[in-house]
This record gives C-alpha cells, sequence and structure tokens, in this order.
C-alpha cells in the first residue's frame, strides 16, 4: 500500500515481484495440496466401495458396474442414487448440484473465493453416491470442487487477502486434478486458464507447488504409470496426417459446440418441469439406467472406455454406440441437476468420436498415415477443449494422461482445430454459460494490462498552473478573481523556486476566510498524493482511487521533486485510445510490387 515517502510525499510503492508473503501462501498451498490429494484417493475409494454395494452386493474397493447380475432391476440403481442426491442438495446444500468447476468460478467472481466449509464434504460424498450408483460421470469436477472448497477453508482461516484466498483456492483445485490424474502440469494450466483469470508470480508459485505435491501423493498409492497406459506410438505422422487431425479436430470441434448447447436445453427442459428441483435427478437418472441396461459401459466413470478408445481395442461400430449412449445419459443427467464431473465424459465421447473419424479416414485413404490410437487421443482432447476452451491444458493433459510424445503435434493441431470452431460457433463454454445466465461477468482473455505499459510522463499535461509557495494569499486571491487563464481549476501545485513540488492546494484552501496575511505555503497541512515519472499509469489509476483524487502531479524520479507534469482521471482514460486503435486493420506499410515483362 502507498506510503508517505520520508520527504512527505503520499507516491506509489515498488512492490516486489515476490515476498515474504508468497512464501507463506505457497507453504499453505503445499499443506492444502496433501489433504486435496487424500480427498481424491477417499473419494476415488468411496466410489469403489458404493458400486460393489449396489451393483455386486459386496463390500469391496475398485469395483465398476461392469459384469453385474442384476438384469433390469439396474434401472432402479441409478434412481436411488439421484433420490439420495436430491434429499443431499435440498437439506444440506444445493452447491453439490452441478459438474463443479463452474461452482468454483462463481465464488472466484462473486464471493471473494469464500466457499462453505461443508461442501468439502458434501460435494464429494454426493459425487462418490451419483457415480457409484451408476452416473456416467467423472470425479475430477467434484474433486477440483472440493480441493478449491479446502483451499478456500484454509484462506478463510488465515489472515490473508482476498487475492490471496483466490490462489489457495485455485491451489487446491488444481491439486484435486493433479491428484485424480497424475498431470501436475496440465492442472496449473487449467487452473490459470479457467479459475485465477490472471498470471502472476505470486499465484503461479503456490499454484505449481501444489499440483506438484498432489502428484507425489498420487505416486504413493499409485505409483508414476501414466492414468491411461496405452501402447507406445511409434509412427510420426506426416503431412498428409497432420491435415486429417487438424480436420478431424474441427469436426469434433463442432460436436462439443452441440453438446453443450444440449446440455443447457436439458437444463432448460427441466426447469419448466412442475415439479421442485429436488426430484429431477431421479427422473434423469431413469434414462440413465435405461441406457445402462443395454449398454453397461456407459454407467459409472468408464476410465476403461478410454483406455480401450487409446489402445485401439474398441473401435468401429461399437465405439460409436458408446459415444451415442454415453452421450445421452451424461447430458440427461447432468441437465438433471444432480452432482458429476464432465472431463471423463467428454473424454469418453471425444475419444469415441475420433477413433471413429480416423477409422473411416483409413478406410478412404489408408496410405496417408493416420493411427485411430491418435485419433482417439485427438479426438479426446479436442472435445475438452471446444467445450471449455482450455486449449494448453487439453494438450498436456493428453500427454500427461498417456506419455506419448509422438502424439503433441496432432494434440496441438487438432485441439486449435476444435479451439476455432468453438469461438466461431459459441460464444459461451460448458464452464462459463451457467455463470453468464446469472448474471455474472466472465473473462474470456488474458492480456497485459495496458496502463502498465504506459509511464506517467507519456501522457502527464505539461503546461501546469502552480503557485509559488512563497506568494501571499492575498495576491494569490487577487489573481484568481481575476478570472486568468488557468484560474478556473480546481486544484493546484504549488512548488518552490526551483521548480519543487512543496504541495497541493484548493479553490476552497485559497478562499477560506481569515488567511490573507498568510504565504500558500502555509496553507498546505497534508502531504501531496503524487507519482514519479516513471510510474505506470496503473499505479496513478490505483492512488487516485485510494486516495479519492482526481489529478495527481507527476515529479522527477531523482529525488529532487521537480514538478514535470500533471495527470487527470481524464488522461488516464485517453490512454487506452492507441490501445483501441491498435485493433484496427491499418492499410500496408509495404506494398510488394512485381516487374511485368
Amino acid at each position: 500500500m502507498p506510503q508517505p515517502d520520508p520527504s512527505g510525499l503520499i507516491t506509489p510503492d515498488s512492490a516486489p515481484l515476490a515476498s515474504r508473503r508468497t512464501l507463506f501462501v505457497s507453504g499453505a498451498a503445499f499443506l492444502i495440496a496433501i489433504g486435496a490429494g487424500l480427498l481424491a484417493e477417499a473419494l476415488s475409494a468411496l466410489i469403489g466401495l458404493i458400486t460393489s454395494i449396489a451393483f455386486h452386493g459386496r463390500l469391496a474397493l475398485g469395483a465398476t458396474p461392469a459384469g453385474h447380475h442384476l438384469g433390469a432391476w439396474v434401472i432402479l440403481v441409478p434412481v436411488i442414487g439421484a433420490l439420495i442426491v436430491g434429499v443431499m442438495a435440498r437439506y444440506g446444500s444445493p452447491a453439490i448440484r452441478g459438474h463443479g468447476i463452474p461452482e468454483v468460478m462463481e465464488r472466484i467472481l462473486r464471493h471473494e473465493s469464500r466457499i462453505a466449509p461443508g461442501i468439502t464434504i458434501l460435494k464429494p460424498v454426493s459425487t462418490a453416491i451419483s457415480i457409484g450408483t451408476g452416473g456416467p460421470f467423472g470425479a475430477e469436477g467434484p474433486i477440483i470442487a472440493s480441493g478449491g472448497a479446502l483451499g478456500s477453508l484454509v484462506g478463510q482461516m488465515l489472515r490473508v487477502t482476498a487475492e490471496e484466498r483466490k490462489t489457495l483456492l485455485a491451489a487446491g483445485a488444481a491439486a484435486g486434478m493433479a491428484a485424480t490424474f497424475g498431470a501436475p502440469v496440465s492442472a496449473t494450466l487449467l487452473a490459470f486458464e479457467l479459475l485465477l483469470f490472471e498470471y502472476r508470480p505470486g499465484s503461479l508459485a503456490p499454484v505449481a507447488l501444489a499440483t506438484a505435491t498432489a502428484t507425489v501423493v498420487r505416486y504413493l498409492f499409485h505409483g508414476a504409470a501414466p492414468v491411461f497406459a496405452v501402447p507406445d506410438i511409434i509412427a510420426s505422422p506426416g503431412g498428409e496426417a497432420m491435415t486429417a487431425y487438424v480436420l478431424l479436430g474441427a469436426i469434433v470441434g463442432f460436436l462439443s459446440v452441440s453438446v453443450t448447447r444440449g446440455l443447457y436445453r436439458v437444463e432448460d427442459w427441466f426447469e419448466t418441469l412442475p415439479i421442485h428441483w429436488m426430484w429431477w435427478p431421479a427422473l434423469g437418472a431413469v434414462v440413465v439406467g435405461v441406457l445402462g441396461w443395454f449398454e453397461p459401459r456407459v454407467l459409472g466413470v468408464g476410465y476403461d472406455n478410454i483406455v480401450g478408445l487409446l489402445n485401439g481395442t474398441l473401435i468401429g461400430r461399437t465405439a460409436l454406440v458408446l459415444v451415442a449412449l454415453k452421450c445421452l445419459a451424461w447430458v440427461v443427467a447432468l441437465g438433471s441437476g444432480t452432482a458429476g464431473g464432465t472431463m471423463a465424459p467428454l473424454f469418453t465421447i471425444g475419444g469415441g468420436a475420433g477413433s471413429v473419424l480416423a477409422s473411416l479416414v483409413i478406410a478412404a485413404f489408408p496410405d496417408i498415415g493416420v493411427d485411430v490410437r491418435i485419433g482417439a487421443l485427438v479426438g479426446m482432447a479436442a472435445m475438452f477443449t471446444g467445450a471449455s476452451r482450455a486449449l494448453l491444458a487439453s494438450v498436456v493433459f493428453a500427454f500427461e494422461a498417456t506419455r506419448q510424445p509422438l502424439g503433441l503435434l496432432p494434440l496441438l493441431a487438432g485441439c486449435t482445430g476444435a479451439y476455432v470452431i468453438s469461438l466461431l460457433r459459441m460464444r459461451d463454454t460448458i464452464m462459463t454459460e451457467r455463470l453468464v445466465r446469472r448474471g455474472v461477468p466472465v473473462v474470456t482473455e488474458y492480456t497485459v494490462d495496458h496502463l502498465s505499459q504506459v509511464f506517467a510522463r507519456d501522457r502527464a499535461t505539461r503546461e501546469v498552473v502552480t503557485l509559488p509557495a512563497d506568494q501571499s494569499v492575498l495576491a494569490t486571491r487577487e489573481w484568481l478573481s481575476e478570472g486568468g487563464p488557468g484560474t478556473s481549476h480546481q486544484g493546484f501545485p504549488v512548488v518552490d523556486g526551483d521548480g519543487r513540488l512543496v504541495g497541493l492546494l484548493t479553490r476552497r484552501d485559497l478562499l477560506a476566510p481569515g488567511d490573507e496575511g498568510r504565504l500558500v505555503r502555509d496553507l498546505i497541512h497534508r502531504p501531496p498524493v503524487a507519482v514519479w515519472e516513471t510510474s505506470s499509469l496503473r499505479e496513478v489509476a490505483d492512488l487516485m482511487v485510494r486516495h479519492r483524487v482526481g489529478r495527481v502531479p507527476v515529479i522527477s524520479s531523482d529525488g529532487r521533486r521537480t514538478l514535470r507534469g500533471i495527470l487527470s482521471r481524464s488522461d488516464v482514460l485517453a490512454a487506452h485510445e492507441p490501445r483501441l486503435e491498435a485493433r484496427k486493420p491499418a492499410e500496408p506499410t509495404i506494398r510488394l510490387a512485381f516487374p511485368l515483362g
């Protein structure tokens, strides 16, 4: 916070990029990450336990819905789970509804990163019940929400700023994703692309430390193997294959837009029902149960389906049917307002679509070098890119989850295709649509603050009307009464004989009765608010807001306090003009001339 300097001025301070506060927040993020990692393990075990009880009638961990012997009775299992979740949402907390990430974004944007402590427990438990009874969701979204809630809880217990609490929330959320998939780099990127709405050293260090720590926690339980272990890809794609992957990603991008719109149309339909929202998840679960009766692989998280798509054993018509049914079950179930994640279902849908599209390309052009496994990998990442527009996180996640380096180039190309289609066809994403509907403004572009790139000296008004410090108040009043140039100003810098700033006075100060026999300098009773000529306009604007002043003098940075100019609010606003002009198409400055004949 700006402080008066030894010479009596109030000026902007030059805060370092990192400080002891950064170390303190990083230490808190380290502890939060351990908790988020353990929370992720507990959730996975609870999902397996509930799945084993619901579908197999025994106590065990790590079970899946596959291989059950319930027959048509399997339809009731998701319905029962949805009824329990509905009760928990109504009488526990409505915040457990949804897939987690939008809810975390809303707490950051509107509630200073404060999340109710109960969400830390209610969200994972409700998700475990939902997925364990066959819900076609991933556990990662709720784990991200629970990790974020843990970070927020710690931030509310410590003496931290709102920005530091936001960093702790993001660190906990990113740690939850890293602990689920063993993907620390993509989890860090996801935190910045979807949660933090900024990129600062003070937030990067705690988040990166948290994701690394949570990944180590995962390694202690599961080892360092990739979460989707697939055979090594040894064929390097050529130019024709790369073109095919770009087109594949673009097609999946169109699919991601359709899936996102379909999800919110289903949500809108449920909003029209004449029954309490507590019962909506049970209605959506009926659809899940019926589809799960015909195709059991629709039920549950389905990480084994993703592995099958990536290693090329789940292809063709089987992959197409799985994609269609999984998509329908997930859209209806999530649209009904139950608890569940989006990443695993989107990976399954995108991976299946990519596998099918790659198979079609191979059938039509067998010699261009397209690999059905890379097609599935690109489709998986492109689907999440198009739905969330987290381009870098999607690319890096697909690499970290499979450890396939030869897939990086096709991933970047295919995900970029999906990203561009998403930008062209969809204003909001699967993460932000709900927030925008609630009137929450969401940042979609991350740019350097323009005002932080402009020096005060470059925008200051040079011709400043000043008052000599040793001039009498009576003479000054006579000058004001003459109504000459500059006398209409409301504030005046006071300078000494060498042009150095002494203070500031307003017309009210100068016209107060009883001071006729005094000097102008005698009316100065408070340190002046001023900025250095090398201060940025961001510092200027912050200083104006903090001290509620409309104009500030600009003084030399050599310590002599020589007045260089003055800045008003309108000067600060006018500094944006070059930025706006830079967005307009300009005429070419270099023209190519081709000789004829």
